[in-house]
């Protein structure tokens, strides 16, 4: 172990993200970006900057350290002009004048969260103890607008389904006016209690969190329409066909929202009337379901409604119900409208992710060039576009505006120190996208390397690209230490149209492993003598993690050794939204659920396999890997798990981080021989 490894820079560095600029937001006329970024890149404490357009210069607008804080600023809320940054910190509410450059506390009862100025300035909405909260920018006349009726509910904030698996992070929406709120209130009482235990301290009681597992019961979700006198409306719809409140807003033209039916096979997008009556704005259904991306449903000034469909083999983005987009051109994300005009992401090759518009006068335009995975956000006739590419996996962002000179935002991020050598390939009849990492000063006629198979696999990730991301260096790390390292991305993984995704519906384990053995079968055949297909390793994590099982108990004539990391291995066991999109209801489709299980497979084992678990995991509970381990050992299989005290769903101990992979390594070599 060296002092400066990959694993302790990629642990000291949260994974090169610390000191680099995030979160950028760019004020209505277009004159300052404010940002977030810590002072260097071992630095956790982030501080709110401003960066003038006209100049280049940067103000320090708040810094945790001069408030006296021990934590930094994870996320702020502004008006409409931009001048207000409120943001919550140390169990305070803090408000910025972003123009004067200055920071004051404002009183509250209770620890905030989620605190979002109006979009007038004149007051800051935020949720204390449940209770959906308002108080005027100097200070004075808070109160409580809602309160929870009973333990366990809770007004203006989102719930564990929709901030894991909706892109929707938030419960409550200001109007343009700043009179009212649309307010989400959530009634968990329904959902499954599930408890998080510290095995190595008897004395501290387990932390009970709310989990809707697959079949059972969501939590009850409705929405109001809420004055600053405290009147309320309930918002009405058919809760009953449409339980999934998976999006909503209130902009110019009155409150919206968007609803799902529990199969995920249709979602409506429906305009609020001032007494809480509702009518279809559009209506989206798919036979096997309908995939919700980032910003939609968004409507632009004059009223045009901004949303996707899925026609063919592409995801198109649609004004008015009318595709803009072509054929090929696969939708990823909508940034914001600004006017007419709409700010999006989208994919012409899988491995790549351009910055767009459209409007209606100029049509479509791609406002990125040059490799990478590009995104960015605008208003006032500012741009900041943010690049990951290799060399810079936290990115590089530029301000750019008409007839200037690019302002770089300055990044403090580390450098990883190891340049990541990934060669893109395209594998198979599917054309498999994939990346191949060897050692460096690796030479042709070297001789056969062990082969490390390093995917995620499946929906929601992508980690064959050019973004240059720190998976990348973790692959090139492995690669260095004498393996040659194969990452597939298979069928599920996005970016390759609708078809490609809904391929794994019914069965999220078959056809991705297989691609996995074709991937690995095909880089073979193209690099003849380069792969010791007699010791090939397999290692993942969440959804990968279960693939890496996955791999050594169905395929052990292709997998030596698995090392699998906070691996679901029981999809009953898994949150609804998640797992009925691809399986179904279990009680309508048990086999979905049977013919996935590593735990009914455990009596196959006969490869080398090694479990990682954070023990304080509420994405994958604990539970999973437990489970798998006393399956396996009660058939008399031989294995090892290695449980993480005080670890959630990744680990961010810098100590855990740096010799998890220490340890993956050593499993690796003990399993397959000394590279």
């Amino acid at each position: 172990m060296t002092t400066d490894s990959l694993p302790r820079r990629l642990a000291r560095t949260r994974r090169f993200t610390l000191g680099a600029p995030a979160r950028p937001t760019v004020t209505a006329d277009g004159a300052t970006v404010l940002f977030l970024r810590s002072r260097g890149g071992t630095d956790p404490l982030a501080c709110l900057w401003a960066l003038d357009t006209a100049t280049g210069g940067e103000r320090l607008i708040a810094d945790p350290i001069a408030l006296g804080a021990t934590a930094g600023i994870t996320g702020y809320g502004t008006d409409a002009a931009g001048r207000y940054a409120a943001f919550a910190l140390d169990g305070a509410l803090w408000l910025a004048d972003t123009t004067e450059g200055t920071v004051r506390s404002v009183p509250v009862p209770d620890a905030p969260e989620d605190p979002r100025p109006d979009p007038t300035g004149r007051r800051i909405a935020y949720v204390s103890g449940g209770a959906l909260r308002v108080v005027g920018v100097d200070g004075t006349d808070d109160r409580a607008l809602a309160e929870p009726e009973a333990e366990d509910v809770a007004y203006g904030l989102a719930e564990y389904v929709a901030a894991e698996e909706m892109y929707r992070d938030r419960g409550h929406w200001w109007s343009p006016d700043g009179t009212a709120l649309l307010v989400a209130r959530v009634d968990h009482r329904p959902v499954t209690r599930l408890f998080l235990a510290d095995p190595t301290d008897p004395q501290c009681p387990p932390r009970a969190i709310r989990y809707p597992l697959a079949g059972t019961a969501n939590a009850d979700v409705s929405l109001h329409l809420v004055g600053l006198d405290g009147g309320r409306t309930e918002v009405r719809w058919d809760r009953t066909a449409f339980e999934y409140l998976t999006a909503a807003g209130w902009d110019r033209h009155g409150p919206y929202a968007a609803v799902q039916s529990r199969d995920q096979r249709t979602v409506r997008t429906l305009a609020i009337g001032p007494d809480g009556a509702t009518r279809v704005l559009a209506e989206r259904q798919d036979a096997h379901w309908v995939e919700l991306l980032p910003g939609l449903p968004v409507r632009t000034e004059a009223g045009a409604l901004v949303d996707t469909a899925d026609l063919g083999d592409t995801r198109h983005l649609t004004v008015d119900g009318e595709p803009v987009t072509p054929a090929g051109l696969q939708l990823r994300e909508v940034l914001g409208t600004e006017g007419e005009q709409v700010l999006f992401t989208a994919s012409e090759e899988p491995t790549e992710t351009h910055l767009w518009q459209y409007g209606p006068d100029g049509g479509l335009r791609r406002l990125s060039s040059g490799p990478g995975l590009h995104t960015g956000t605008r208003c006032g006739g500012t741009l900041v576009l943010t690049t990951r590419a290799q060399g810079h996996p936290a990115g590089r962002s530029a301000v750019l505006r008409e007839g200037r000179s690019a302002l770089p935002l300055a990044s403090y991020a580390e450098p990883p120190g190891l340049a990541a050598r990934p060669e893109l390939l395209r594998l198979g009849p599917r054309e498999l996208r994939a990346a191949l990492f060897l050692p460096d000063g690796h030479r042709p006629g070297d001789g056969p390397l062990p082969v490390l198979l390093d995917p995620y696999g499946g929906p929601a990730t992508q980690k064959a690209t050019i973004g240059g991301l720190w998976w990348d260096h973790v692959s090139q790390w492995f690669a260095d230490q004498g393996f040659a390292v194969l990452v597939v991305d298979g069928r599920g993984t996005p970016g390759r149209g609708p078809r490609w995704d809904k391929t794994i519906h019914g069965d999220k384990a078959g056809p991705p492993l297989a691609d996995q053995v074709e991937g690995l079968h095909e880089t073979a055949r193209l690099r003849p003598g380069l792969l010791d297909l007699d010791r090939v390793g397999i290692r993942g994590w969440s959804y990968g993690g279960y693939l890496a099982a996955l791999a050594v108990l169905r395929r052990p004539d292709v997998f030596h050794a698995a090392s699998a990391g906070a691996a679901p291995v029981d999809w009953r066991f898994y949150d609804t939204h998640w797992q009925e999109r691809f399986l179904g209801h279990p009680d309508e489709h048990p086999e979905h659920y049977d013919d996935g299980s590593l735990i009914a497979e455990a009596p196959k084992l006969s490869r080398p396999l090694l479990l990682i678990q954070g023990l304080a995991d509420d994405n994958v509970h604990p539970a999973h890997t437990l489970r798998l381990s006393h399956a396996l050992l009660a058939a008399g299989r031989p294995h090892e798990v290695l449980p993480l005290r005080a670890t959630g769903h990744r680990p961010t101990d810098e100590a855990v981080v740096e010799n998890l992979l220490w340890h993956e390594l050593d499993f690796l070599r003990r399993s397959l021989g000394r590279t």
